[in-house]
């Protein structure tokens, strides 16, 4: 099964890109992860639709041809960064041609503080709901504090090391379990 990993998180470094990666090694069998970048996109713009830009499209069609979603998020100002709210809206448009209606989606985050993202992520998922994801409720995954949870930087590219955590490591692999059999 095919999934496509977002993050919204832009920087080099990202805690919720090391969660993705992480996810990609502990996927279950026949589980293939597919981070893709929102960096590129142009800032959504109705006028825009007529001549889809490429960089919207291209992310349209990986999610259309993606068996599920993963959506990993930082929290800015107690919120979603506005690059991830831009990648929903591209996704969400044109009228009619919602690119998540459908789709399994686990939404999870990871951050400095201990609360790990859980109001970002609840704004994420009002929001999934609403475009008719089938979002996945359980096991949530409100990670945080980061420094209990992934190894020291590795040195490639100041990213943070593997997830150090046993009890995380299984959260994870239960949540993407869940995913699957959601899949079916």
């Amino acid at each position: 099964m095919n999934i496509v990993g977002i993050s919204g998180s832009l920087r080099k470094g990202s805690y919720n890109i090391a969660l993705l990666h992480a996810m990609q090694e502990l996927a279950p069998a026949g589980m293939k992860i597919d981070i893709v970048g929102i960096g590129s996109l142009p800032l959504y713009n109705s006028d825009l639709e007529a001549e889809f830009p490429a960089e919207a499209r291209a992310l349209k069609q990986k999610v259309e041809a993606a068996d599920g979603v993963i959506v990993v998020t930082p929290e800015f100002n107690r919120m979603i960064p506005g690059a991830l709210s831009n990648a929903i809206d591209w996704l969400s448009r044109p009228y009619g041609k919602n690119s998540f209606a459908g789709k399994p989606v686990l939404v999870a985050g990871v951050s400095i503080g201990k609360i790990g993202t859980a109001i970002a992520q609840s704004q994420l998922k009002h929001t999934l709901l609403y475009l008719d994801a089938r979002i996945i409720g359980q096991p949530e995954l409100y990670l945080g504090p980061a420094s209990d949870i992934f190894a020291e930087s590795t040195g490639q590219a100041g990213m943070p090391g593997p997830v150090k955590s046993e009890d995380t490591k299984t959260l994870i692999a239960k949540a993407l379990a869940v995913l699957a059999d959601r899949i079916g």
